[in-house]
């Protein structure tokens, strides 16, 4: 895993609503915002699913996971790519489910992200520049 930087972190934090990215084991994407998530630490996002279909179904098959941000304010992007664990109990499942609660959502899998390549998405010569 890799670290986010605090840039990284701060434009992730603001992204309202947070597109993720995910393929099936053949390859074919899938992309979905999702409103209830939170950053952990500086290499894990927490992701409740709450009314996942083929989001999670690709995440089963296949546990890759793409998550871009934009701060307009800034004019910064990032890509985080990495993989995913999905939990039904235990400590981070529990922050899901409180985090599901205070919204009158269910909360059927915490999906736990953890990064593992950040890229530069902002326009310009470094767009696609590796970063971690």
């Amino acid at each position: 895993m890799v670290k986010m930087p605090s840039e990284v972190k701060d434009v992730v934090s603001k992204q309202k609503p947070l597109p993720i990215a995910t393929s099936d084991k053949n390859g074919k994407p899938n992309v979905v915002f999702v409103t209830m998530w939170k950053i952990l630490d500086d290499e894990t996002i927490l992701i409740v699913d709450n009314f996942m279909k083929k989001t999670r179904v690709n995440l089963e098959e296949n546990p890759n996971m793409a998550i871009v941000a934009y701060d307009s304010e800034i004019k910064r992007s990032f890509q985080l790519k990495g993989t995913v664990d999905l939990e039904t109990r235990g400590d981070r499942y529990a922050i899901a489910e409180e985090m599901a609660r205070a919204k009158n959502r269910p909360a059927k899998v915490a999906v736990v992200f953890h990064v593992k390549e950040i890229y530069d998405a902002t326009a310009g010569p470094n767009a696609g520049k590796k970063l971690a």
